[in-house]
This record gives C-alpha cells, sequence and structure tokens, in this order.
C-alpha cells in the first residue's frame, strides 16, 4: 500500500552481495544474474498490473500496463458479461478477483425509475459483489437492506479499495464496510450517520476511501471535527479526525510527495486542504464556498512542477503550487466567475471526471462537455473540442493516460483512444462498449469510471459489468 512505482533490481543487489568473489566465481554469478534478469524481465512483462482502487494503483489516472492494443478494434471483443444491478461505483480489480457495489429492489428485480428529488424513500438492498477477472462469474456476494432518500437513487457511488487481503466498500447512506476480500466475511463496519451524527447530503456519499500505511482514510461529514476520519484499516479503531465539514462533499482524496514530505489531499465544500497523514493535521489549505457541496473530481497533483490543481461545477477551478522544501503553498491563480453556462466559464468548471497532467499541461472535461486544454501556470485556455462527449449539460468522459495517449470512457458507453497535447485532441480509435442506461435529463448515460487492468478495460452500466480485452496482437512464431 506503500507502492513507489519502482520495479525490484535483483541484479544490483546480487552484485552488491558478492563484490568479494573470486574471478570464477563472479564469471558464473555473471551469467546468472543475467539469466535471472531476462527471466524477471518475462515476469514482468507477463504480469497483469492490478486497478485495486478509484483512479488505479497509485490513484493518479494513470494505466501502467504494457501489451496494449495500439487503435481500437471497430467492435469490442468481451472476454465475458456479467449481469449485475444499478449503481455509478466502478469496479475494483484485485488478485485476479473484481469488486463492484450495486443496489437491487427487495424483489431481487433491478431498480426501474430514475428519479432526481429525494422526497420519497427508496427501499431496496445494497451489495457487494466479488467476481472472478476472467469469467466474470459470481465468487460471493455480501448484501444489506438500504432506505436511500437521496436524488439518483439508483445505487452505490463509490468504488471500492482492495489492500492486503480487505475490500473496503461505502455505500450511498454512509455504510463503510471492511471485508475479507477472499470470503466476503465482514471484519468491520461504521455507519456515517449512526457513529459520527452525518447528514446525507443530496447525491449521497460518493468518496471512495483511500488505504495510506495502517490507515483507511475517508471523507465523512460528521459533527465534532469528522469531516476527514482515519481508523486502522485492520480493526476499524479510529486513529484521528480532522475539519469542521459538516458536507463532506463527494470528492476522493489523494496522496501527494513534495519533497520529502507526504500529504494528504482532501478537497471539500469548505476548500482545498493538505493534511498530514498520520495526524490529520492541516499543512496548507485554500478556503472555498462550494454551491451545493459540488466538489465531485477528485485533485491531482503534478509533481515535475509541484502543482496541485481542484475543480468544481459551479465555482469553477483553482491551481496551488507548493514549496518544495516547506509544507506550504501559494495560489497560483483562480477562476474569476462564479458561473457554468455554456461560453461563459473560465478554466474548467469540472464535474464528475477528473482532469489529469500531461506533457506540462492540463486536460479535463468541462460543464457543458468541453474537453478543454489549459495552461497550468496561468489557467488560459489553449483549445476545446466536443468530440469525445457531445455537447449537453453534465456531458462527461473519464480520462485515463497510457503512455503517450489517453484513454476516455465517455458518458455514451465508449472507450475512445486518442492524443491529447497543446496541438488539439488527435482521436486514434473509437468502439462502443455500453448500452448508456441511466436517464439523465432527455439523454441516457453512463457515469461510472472504468477500471483498466489485465489488458482489458473493466466497465459497468445499470444492467451489467464487461471485460473488454485491449491486449495487443501476439506476434507470430519466429521460424
Amino acid at each position: 500500500c506503500s507502492y513507489t512505482g519502482k520495479p525490484p533490481q535483483p541484479a544490483a543487489s546480487l552484485a552488491a552481495a558478492t563484490s568479494g568473489a573470486d574471478n570464477g566465481s563472479m564469471k558464473t554469478m555473471n551469467r546468472f544474474l543475467t539469466t535471472a534478469t531476462a527471466c524477471l524481465a518475462i515476469t514482468m512483462a507477463a504480469h497483469a498490473e492490478d486497478w485495486p482502487q478509484y483512479q488505479g494503483p497509485r490513484r493518479d489516472g494513470v494505466w501502467r500496463e504494457t501489451g496494449i492494443v495500439e487503435t481500437l478494434p471497430a467492435t469490442a471483443e468481451y472476454r465475458w458479461r456479467t449481469p449485475i444491478g444499478a449503481g455509478f461505483a466502478g469496479p475494483a480489480v484485485a488478485d485476479g478477483r473484481v469488486y463492484l457495489c450495486d443496489r437491487m429492489e427487495p424483489t431481487g428485480d433491478q431498480l426501474s425509475e430514475y428519479r432526481w428529488d429525494k422526497k420519497d424513500p427508496v427501499q431496496g438492498l445494497e451489495r457487494i459483489l466479488c467476481l472472478d477477472a476472467d469469467t466474470g462469474a459470481v465468487v460471493w456476494k455480501h448484501e444489506y437492506p438500504c432506505r436511500y432518500t437521496i436524488s439518483y437513487p439508483s445505487g452505490p457511488r463509490a468504488t471500492p479499495t482492495v489492500c492486503e487481503g480487505r475490500v473496503y466498500c461505502l455505500g450511498a447512506m454512509g455504510d463503510l464496510l471492511c471485508l475479507d476480500a477472499q470470503t466476503g466475511r465482514v471484519v468491520w463496519s461504521k455507519n456515517y450517520v449512526r457513529d459520527y451524527g452525518t447528514e446525507i447530503n443530496p447525491w449521497g456519499m460518493a468518496a471512495a476511501p483511500l488505504v495510506d500505511c495502517e490507515r483507511l482514510i475517508a471523507l465523512v461529514g460528521g459533527k465534532q471535527g469528522a469531516g476527514v476520519v482515519a481508523w486502522n484499516k485492520e480493526t476499524g479503531v479510529e486513529l484521528w479526525r480532522a475539519l469542521d465539514c459538516p458536507d463532506p462533499g463527494y470528492s476522493a482524496p489523494v496522496m501527494a510527495q513534495c519533497g520529502s514530505r507526504r500529504q494528504l489531499l482532501v478537497w471539500c465544500p469548505i476548500g482545498l486542504y493538505s493534511l498530514q497523514p498520520d495526524s490529520g493535521n492541516v499543512f496548507w489549505h485554500e478556503s472555498a464556498d462550494l454551491k451545493m457541496g459540488h466538489s465531485i473530481a477528485s485533485p491531482v497533483f503534478d509533481p515535475d512542477r509541484r502543482l496541485v490543481f481542484a475543480t468544481s461545477f459551479f465555482n469553477g477551478p483553482l491551481m496551488m503550487q507548493l514549496d518544495p522544501e516547506m509544507s506550504t503553498a501559494r495560489l497560483l491563480w483562480k477562476g474569476e466567475s462564479d458561473i457554468e453556462l455554456p461560453g461563459r466559464t473560465q478554466g474548467l468548471h469540472g464535474l464528475m471526471a477528473t482532469p489529469a497532467f500531461h506533457g506540462g499541461y492540463l486536460y479535463g472535461v468541462c460543464s457543458y462537455g468541453q474537453l478543454r486544454c489549459l495552461e497550468p501556470q496561468t489557467g488560459r485556455r489553449v483549445w476545446e473540442t466536443f468530440a469525445a462527449t457531445g455537447e449537453g449539460r453534465w456531458a462527461t468522459a473519464f480520462l485515463v493516460k497510457h503512455e503517450d495517449r489517453f484513454l476516455l470512457f465517455n458518458e455514451h458507453g465508449e472507450l475512445i483512444l486518442a492524443r491529447l497535447s497543446p496541438k488539439g485532441y488527435e482521436e486514434i480509435g473509437r468502439m462502443a462498449v455500453l448500452e448508456p442506461t441511466m436517464k439523465a435529463g432527455r439523454r441516457m448515460v453512463v457515469w461510472s469510471p472504468p477500471a483498466f487492468a489485465h489488458r482489458a478495460l473493466f466497465a459497468r452500466n445499470d444492467k451489467e459489468i464487461v471485460c473488454v480485452d485491449l491486449a495487443a496482437p501476439r506476434p507470430g512464431k519466429a521460424e
């Protein structure tokens, strides 16, 4: 869980350990090291990378697996398709399993009615499903009754977080569960309303919890300074709490490393906060007053330029510059428009899709579907296009970077492969994957973030979860 992304280097380690060997031994050892290194390279190349939480292994929206197609096929090649219930929560893939959350009516049917208001309670069951990553077969499921009093009551919002044999799931009404990843047995649980006095916000709890060392950290929005809470990930014992933020918003926290300091970045309706991970103490913050609690997309961090960016649908963006020596930051710029009308926004008024830094620029989807490129130091808009999403209020696409290109999973259920640069949007391929099943305004959409693992796309709507092969064709055997 403290993964640094540095591959093992056995050759260097073994060479250092045999520095006193004689020449004959060293020749033998060198042959061994050459063979061992080659075997390691083959093993690492064949290893299937997991996607154990929202935004991937490092929660940075980057897919680092190799052997992926250079362009998309005309039609999707499904490895498997499995029926499920409704929900917004994306899948997590870890240790040969797929974990996701959905919702069913008491009869066992999928929810059939989509409503924006929360006047009438909706009865039903929330479920946590574990599937075999190779076949899509259900391995186990855990379900519990959950009465919804939220808008868009189709199902859970938060992607599960998987770490060291545990899966952590957050339901829309504040049920936080730690389960044994192999069996589905509940290890410990919390309920935000019962345990912390949280008032459920209009669209339900959506901020996927984050594992950091021995801690599980989540945005709770409870009373008595429980805006953010950390528990022991094994036992559920509370370790610390921070921030007076009664409405936690919907944004998943992320970790950033700047110089020698690790910082927990929290984007909530009262502002952008940097917290000390082991205590919850505040390093720095930039205050905000977000309309309707619209902190949804996670903050993003550019380690090369020490920039932190956060965006809101109504109130717009802000960009911070971190100090490399001190745990402080200064505001570089902030959006001055407090509206989200087409053509009148400044910077990026993002909704649910987390933006991405790439090649010294920032890319993200604005409030009416505009995929935009911004100059990070100034917020100047370089270009925009509707090609990836189509125009419409809340139109969106989830961005994941892979090597020098991006995979965009849009609300039409399409996967797009494209290059993004300050020169513009260059589409390489597009493929239909899922039927849009949720009504938003006058159109049907898919609003669930995908997972990329095992050289495949894992994506869901309100009817099914699918696994689509994205592996590059294998070269023919040599003569």
